[in-house]
């Protein structure tokens, strides 16, 4: 018995002994059917930084290769963009709707006339003569167009329905003076709530000048009441080119410009008040403040980075002294409460009560001011509670867009309140309704040739006057208005008795 079972367990280890080398010399043989690849050396410490920094420059070269195509990528888009753009502007301003054709200027309906030439005895009542001859040009101004500077020919150029024609050879000189022409004094104009200076050209002409307060793409705040809000320096000259392109013809021309806060105001000021309200910022900045009724301290400075401030600058209108103007409180004026609401908040019948009052009873005034009710929902702005209109021409004349600087302030939300007088009134001009309708279409789209127009102005080099979401806003908003029209439209075709809701202001034109 003891036999076997050594005989048994001397089997099994033979076997197992067996199948182990078995394994192992099949192991080997697979091994050494597997090709191999010499082993490189380990690298010295030296050379393994320089290989890293070999291959991040590498991949360096790669990311601005990369980013270079990129960048050459987007320049292209955008001047293929700005070309298709001014193609749309330059085509809406040749449009037949702003090319119609208009009678001669009667004499009466010339705001200023320029006097007779008179006896060279009495030459020295035309010359402009200043004390300090350094400063101002001594000029002699007549009849003739070309020995006029072009604030001069401006004012000129006014008549009882618009600011300026619309083909104005002088509108390209104008606006050149104002971002270019040296001044030569600055100081504060009086009345408002937020900082405005008067600057002097060598020629005797005159600018307002509105200063930058806040970024472009920096919205208000949406519990800041509408009479508390900042002024804008870009919103008024948006507002320019809004008004050109809608072809009301109606704000002053205005450009943007960057400013020396020392040399061109400081150093040049005559205003004492202003003067002393100049100081330099913690970070080196050149401040100052000015005096006004609410935002004039040194928490609402207005600063330079550190001499180089933006502002807007729109050639002043005559003086009130030659071309006195009237003031008319809006009938949709806002409370300018917290609490409080205006009539026509609340009465939704309140137009008919405005028609039956001077001199929205008669004549173009009530479809006047639906043109500008039209221009403020565009560009969102709440703050109009006054208009003014040319002393001489009566009721019978156009109504003056001033005061823009409370525009843009929101892109991202409408506010229909604005549109009240259209809804309530539902009445409009059939040129400015036309207008709107061309500005709706692909070939002339609001918010392309807005861009394009406002890429002509100097500050668009610093960036874009209006960030494209208030561009897009233009176009939702110019929707709005075509869609109120059309509800107005609807709502008053079955009524026999009601005015017609498109005033028909083409009808003399052939």
């Amino acid at each position: 018995m003891t036999w076997c079972m050594w005989r048994r367990s001397r089997t099994i280890c033979l076997s197992l002994a067996f199948v182990t080398v078995f394994l192992h010399l099949l192991l080997a043989l697979v091994t050494f059917s597997i090709p191999h690849l010499p082993c490189d050396a380990p690298l010295p410490p030296e050379m393994h930084f320089r290989v890293l920094a070999r291959n991040a420059n590498a991949s360096a070269r790669v990311g601005d290769k990369q980013a270079t195509e990129n960048n050459t990528e987007r320049n292209a888009n955008q001047t293929e963009r700005w070309e298709s753009d001014m193609l749309k502007l330059k085509a809406l301003f040749d449009h037949p709707l702003y090319n119609t054709p208009r009678p001669a200027v009667p004499e009466d309906d010339w705001l200023m006339k320029v006097k007779p030439k008179i006896k060279p005895s009495q030459r020295s009542s035309q010359m402009w003569e200043s004390e300090t001859q350094d400063i101002y040009d001594n000029v002699q101004w007549n009849s003739s167009v070309s020995s006029q500077p072009p604030w001069l020919r401006f004012h000129l150029g006014i008549t009882r329905w618009e600011l300026y024609p619309h083909h104005d050879p002088n509108m390209e000189p104008l606006t050149q003076q104002l971002a270019t022409h040296r001044i030569v004094s600055a100081v504060q104009k009086s009345g408002g709530t937020q900082l405005k200076l008067v600057m002097s050209f060598p020629n005797y002409g005159q600018a307002l000048f509105k200063p930058k307060k806040q970024e472009r793409d920096e919205e208000t705040n949406y519990n800041l009441y509408y009479f508390s809000d900042f002024e804008r320096h870009n919103a008024e000259i948006a507002a320019f080119h809004l008004d050109r392109i809608l072809d009301y013809r109606r704000v002053p021309p205005a450009v943007g410009r960057l400013v020396d806060v020392v040399k061109e105001i400081k150093d040049v000021t005559t205003d004492r008040k202003l003067a002393k309200t100049f100081f330099n910022s913690p970070v080196g900045n050149v401040c100052f403040y000015g005096q006004c009724s609410y935002y004039c301290s040194t928490e609402h400075a207005v600063c330079g980075t550190p001499q180089d401030l933006e502002a807007s600058l729109a050639v002043m209108l005559p003086d009130l002294s030659l071309a006195k103007r009237r003031s008319w409180r809006s009938p949709w004026r806002r409370s300018y409460s917290r609490s409080k609401l205006a009539q026509w908040e609340t009465d939704p019948n309140y137009c008919v009560n405005v028609k039956k009052t001077p001199p929205y009873d008669k004549g173009t005034r009530l479809v006047d001011f639906i043109d500008l009710v039209v221009l403020d929902f565009l560009m969102s702005n709440l703050d109009r509670h006054h208009y003014e209109t040319f002393e001489k021409f009566g009721n019978n004349t156009f109504l003056l867009h001033l005061d823009n600087g409370r525009a843009f302030g929101r892109h991202s939300k409408d506010e229909p309140s604005i549109l009240a007088p259209l809804r309530q009134c539902c009445r409009i001009r059939r040129s400015t309704w036309l207008r709107l309708r061309l500005l709706s279409l692909p070939q002339y789209h609001i918010s392309d040739v807005m861009r394009a127009s406002l890429s002509q102005d100097p500050l668009h080099k610093v960036a874009p006057l209006l960030s494209e979401p208030h561009l897009a806003a233009l176009s939702r908003r110019l929707k709005t208005v075509l869609e109120t029209v059309s509800r107005c439209q609807e709502q008053h075709k079955d009524d026999p008795g009601a005015e017609d809701v498109i005033y028909n202001d083409l009808a003399d034109v052939k």
